[in-house]
């Protein structure tokens, strides 16, 4: 078996001098995890302009920082981020690393764990150390990353491990760990890399000419109240009635993947394991069965209220308060009752 040695590492997404809050969520978890392991946390920036980068970084618990800088690597392209990790990671040989399940981490991940034979489990929901006994050597193997998501389409959840490789790798998307300072003046050491070590002139083969970002017009993500339909709502039409509850309560409407499916809704309103994760302060589902990927993105709401012509639904049994019934009547209950209480 492998000596493991002793840090976890996160790869930290920059954009425009700003950490992405997935690497801070994923630097949160990750000193929960190096304080379990007795390791400890570090962090990886690779880009340009990075002086006191860290300052945003410290707070979230990381004790060693890597500054990999050099003009050619911002924005991200693939190869050389893919090089410097894989480089960096020969040289400190990590126990663990993680990153985000974004359209970065999703293309870098892969070429880091196949170039380093480790092996990566994307889209997590949840992550934990633990212990495991081979069924078939009996061997056992102690304090391994256990790497949780649902698989075979959201039907059971899967406790992945990887005894025999490292790093153990992860991917982890955003809004499903909880992004919180460990300490405000906590401070560690920041390592600066020379980038002409760990990245070749032939890897910027790609020159990234001219860029448009996009940003999203739903912001579900920050919602204190989230109005969410499924597929049981039953029409486009029908999301109306949500539309106009979610108006009186200050609400922001959010739906299942059967809902998009049946484009009922567009698919930036989303929530679950393929979609968002959400934390509102209330969450009132209507016409949503529950599955277990809709459930990852949701059952960290305060407060749970389904409204559902089945009283079966599995998603009754994680809500606050069930109402039997059917859209149709219970919806324009509410609105009226809201707005006349609300005067």
């Amino acid at each position: 078996m492998t000596e493991d040695k002793n840090n976890l590492i996160v790869y930290c997404e920059i954009e425009d001098g700003r950490v992405a809050d997935v690497s801070l969520e994923l630097l949160t978890k990750g000193r929960q995890l190096a304080n379990r392991l007795g390791i400890r946390l570090e962090a990886i920036v690779v880009g340009d302009k990075l002086n006191g980068v860290e300052k945003q970084l410290f707070p979230y618990g990381a004790d060693v920082v890597y500054l990999v800088e050099d003009p050619r690597l911002y924005p991200y392209t693939s190869n050389p981020h893919a090089s410097v990790l894989i480089n960096l990671f020969k040289e400190i040989e990590p126990q663990i690393a993680l990153m985000g399940a974004t359209c970065i981490g999703r293309d870098l991940g892969p070429r880091v764990s196949s170039a380093l034979h480790s092996g990566l489990t994307a889209d997590c929901t949840s992550l934990e150390i633990g212990d495991h006994t081979d069924a078939k050597t009996k061997q056992e193997y102690t304090d391994l990353l256990y790497q949780i998501r649902p698989a075979f389409g959201g039907n059971i959840v899967a406790t992945i491990v990887n005894p025999e490789h490292r790093p153990q790798m992860a991917t982890v998307r955003e809004g499903v760990m909880k992004k919180e300072v460990f300490n405000p003046d906590h401070k560690g050491e920041v390592v600066k890399l020379d980038a002409s070590k760990y990245v070749s002139d032939e890897d910027f083969v790609v020159e990234i000419i001219d860029r448009q970002i996009a940003k999203s017009k739903v912001n579900i993500k920050g919602a204190p109240i989230i109005v969410a339909g499924g597929y049981g709502v039953g029409s486009k039409e029908n999301f109306n009635l949500l539309y106009e509850l979610a108006a009186t309560l200050g609400a922001e409407v959010g739906a299942s993947r059967a809902a998009v499916d049946a484009g009922f809704i567009e698919h930036e309103r989303q929530i679950g394991q393929t979609g968002v994760t959400v934390r509102p302060k209330l969450y009132i589902a209507c016409g949503i069965s529950g599955q277990i990927q809709h459930i990852a993105g949701m059952q960290e709401s305060a407060i749970i209220i389904s409204i559902n012509n089945d009283p079966a639904a599995p998603i009754n049994t994680i809500a606050d308060y069930v109402i039997t019934g059917n859209i149709e009547d219970v919806v324009p209950k509410l609105i009226r009752y809201y707005k006349k209480n609300s005067k």
